[in-house]
């Protein structure tokens, strides 16, 4: 078998398409000799690689997101102790909220500290705000690093490794297909920033919906020039543009309307194998 790489981009509540991805690969009895991840890429992909099943990803995403974190009202009205810390933490001029206290709600139990601990190699990318430079965390402490890759400016407070300032990996790097070498042979990349034809924007759209959409337009401006210089051998562009980069709430949703990418991602799979195969005999 050759060894598969898989990138997981970056999208908000969109990349919680990325399940279905992770769901196939283990229906197909196949497991990633390396992941890649960017913001909610990172988040899902490191679950993953920690060897929890696309299943129970699913299972927990559900619980967490559509019965205990409801965004609007647990974020904003609840009165929760880790809710509290996520507003508190930080003075309300730097950030609106803490990356780190986030992940205290949304990441699994069980997962360990350190990156090099996990069963499958992983890899998640961050911004050097100093630098200006994609940082690609393959050791360190799992959620800080994971933290740093999701923290989109403004939103969110920058996280501070070693003494560097970083933030969402979706600024420099929203596909990390590079960041899969050298230990893959077929590469796969999931984008999940949307089409480019959003119709929700609207004509008065406010300025959350300004900033996010200002983010997917360099994203996605980003991933097309990546294509052209090292495309994948499997580029999965999931069609998620009639979600909202924030709708977390609405996660069975979105699960439910990007099922078809299952049996796209087997049929790329199975041709992409079977030319292997060919080649190697």
């Amino acid at each position: 078998m050759p060894r598969i790489g898989l990138a997981l981009g970056g999208g908000g509540a969109r990349g919680l398409a990325h399940v279905l991805i992770l769901e196939t690969l283990d229906e197909m009895g196949i497991q990633p000799s390396v992941i890649a991840g960017t913001s909610i890429g990172a988040l899902i992909g490191s679950a993953y690689a920690a060897g929890i099943s696309g299943a129970h990803i699913r299972a927990h995403l559900i619980e967490t997101l559509g019965d205990r974190f409801y965004l609007i009202r647990q974020v904003f009205g609840a009165r929760t102790q880790p809710v509290q810390r996520l507003l508190s933490v930080l003075p309300m001029r730097s950030a609106l909220l803490d990356s780190n206290a986030l992940l205290d709600l949304v990441m699994p139990h069980g997962m360990p500290n350190d990156i090099a601990d996990l069963e499958i190699p992983f890899r998640a990318v961050a911004t050097n705000m100093r630098s200006q430079k994609a940082a690609v965390f393959d050791r360190g402490e799992l959620k800080s690093c994971v933290a740093a890759s999701i923290a989109i400016p403004v939103l969110f407070a920058p996280v501070t490794i070693d003494g560097h300032l970083y933030a969402d990996g979706g600024l420099v790097n929203p596909l990390p297909i590079n960041a899969l070498a050298p230990l893959a042979d077929i590469t796969i990349g999931v984008d999940v920033t949307g089409k480019r034809d959003d119709t929700r924007v609207g004509d008065r759209p406010s300025v959350g919906t300004m900033l996010v959409q200002s983010l997917t337009i360099l994203q996605k401006t980003i991933i097309s020039e990546h294509l052209k210089v090292a495309p994948p051998d499997i580029y999965m562009d999931v069609d998620v543009g009639h979600f909202g980069a924030l709708q977390f709430n609405r996660v069975k949703e979105i699960l439910t309307a990007v099922e078809p990418v299952k049996e796209e991602l087997r049929a790329k799979l199975e041709r992409v194998l079977s030319a292997q195969t060919v080649k190697s005999s």
